[in-house]
């Protein structure tokens, strides 16, 4: 009988043993059940893979997925005086690699395309558009980037008074921009909507064919303005599956939601007082910098989280897109895989995983992969909100 039970203990133990085993392969890595609602993302820290030629990238402003899952990144092609001396080579504007971080193509004439290029964005047809915070145009490109399709705006002339780019701008010509940031185009007609935001301060739409449409936005910080000064007010434009655009307001340190016609349907807050944060010594320090700069959101169809850029404290924040509320955040100050400096533009894939971008000092881009929930353990307080390094399991 004794030894009867002990093998009935010893199946139990076995048998619990193996769910336990079989449950651990059930759940995705990292989830190891329900410890927070921060989902969780991991740096790969070989992606990209190294570029041939002695290529370098220079700042890069802009990162978009394409219907492939294939990631574009575009840079200023502004090599350093030591990339130069050591023999370095610019690399050409657009770059686009594969998901594995293998690069498939690169083009693009720094000549040709936008100053100082800013923004990415892959339309429903694989076309590339771009803008350029130190220029005046917007530019729509075959995926291959043989073919230059269209372009809004004349190069090197802004909407100014004088023509020149830069602040402060007219925020009123139907075929001028001044200093445009990002693009968003409506899937359902092709109508463009330009944050025409570093020298003006306002969305700007066109038809498909390039026609100007309709604008809304000047400078202040009532509801449906944009900051005043420091550039990049809007920032970002990015569409929801509902038709809703998210634009972001970075010195206000606020996303602002319109409809297509430019009527404020909400407001949200991300880290007020991030953007004229003073330094130390009580001297203005980050200025605009804010922490508003980009948006994108998860790949359900119910867009549940949305993935905010937080370029003054540089972390990128995780929220509830339906609330507005912060979950959590990943990422800090630094140079190392999983850190940040100057974060800048993201984009999403299907399948979930987030690309960043960093320009000025940053110059590189990063790939981060969903696995489950944070454990919350790892969440630490970080600005007011959880945040976690996005790093392998220990």
């Amino acid at each position: 009988m004794p030894r009867l039970i002990g093998r009935v203990f010893l199946h139990k133990a076995l048998l619990v043993s193996l769910v336990a085993f079989a449950a651990a392969i059930i759940l995705p890595p990292g989830a190891r059940a329900a410890d927070s609602d921060v989902p969780r993302f991991v740096v790969d820290p070989y992606w990209p893979k190294p570029l041939p030629d002695r290529w370098v990238t220079g700042a890069v402003g802009g990162v978009c997925v394409d219907r492939q899952d294939h990631v574009f990144g575009v840079n200023r092609s502004d090599l350093t005086t030591m990339e130069q001396v050591v023999g370095k080579q610019a690399s050409p504007v657009v770059i686009e690699y594969d998901s594995a971080g293998n690069m498939v193509n690169a083009w693009g004439d720094p000549k040709q395309m936008p100053k100082s290029i800013h923004g990415c964005f892959v339309d429903k047809d694989d076309n590339l558009w771009v803008g350029g915070n130190a220029d005046g145009i917007v530019q729509k490109w075959s995926h291959d980037g043989k073919q230059l399709l269209l372009q809004i705006g004349r190069k090197g002339v802004c909407d100014n008074t004088d023509d020149k780019c830069g602040e402060p701008g007219a925020n009123k010509s139907p075929l001028l921009l001044n200093e445009p940031a990002d693009i968003a185009i409506d899937p359902a007609n092709g109508d463009i909507y330009i944050a025409d935001g570093y020298g003006n301060h306002r969305v700007v739409v066109f038809d498909a064919q390039g026609k100007f449409l309709r604008q809304w936005g000047d400078a202040g910080t009532d509801r449906g303005l944009f900051a005043l000064i420091g550039g990049g007010h809007p920032h970002c434009a990015v569409f929801d599956h509902e038709g809703l655009l998210y634009v972001c307001d970075r010195g206000n340190d606020r996303i602002q939601v319109f409809d297509k016609s430019g009527n404020v349907k909400r407001v949200i807050d991300v880290k007020p007082g991030t953007a004229y944060s003073p330094a130390p010594d009580g001297a203005p320090g980050r200025k605009a910098i804010g922490s508003a700069l980009d948006v994108d959101f998860s790949a359900d169809p119910q867009q549940k989280y949305m993935y905010v850029v937080d370029t003054g404290d540089e972390v990128l924040w995780i929220l509830d897109r339906e609330s507005g509320k912060i979950l959590g955040g990943f990422g800090s100050a630094g140079h190392n895989a999983g850190e940040f400096t100057l974060l800048h533009m993201i984009a999403v894939d299907s399948k979930g995983v987030l690309y960043t971008s960093e320009t000025v000092d940053g110059r590189r881009l990063q790939k981060f992969v969903p696995q489950g929930f944070a454990p919350g353990d790892k969440l630490k307080s970080y600005m007011g909100s959880p945040r976690y390094q996005p790093l392998p399991a220990e």
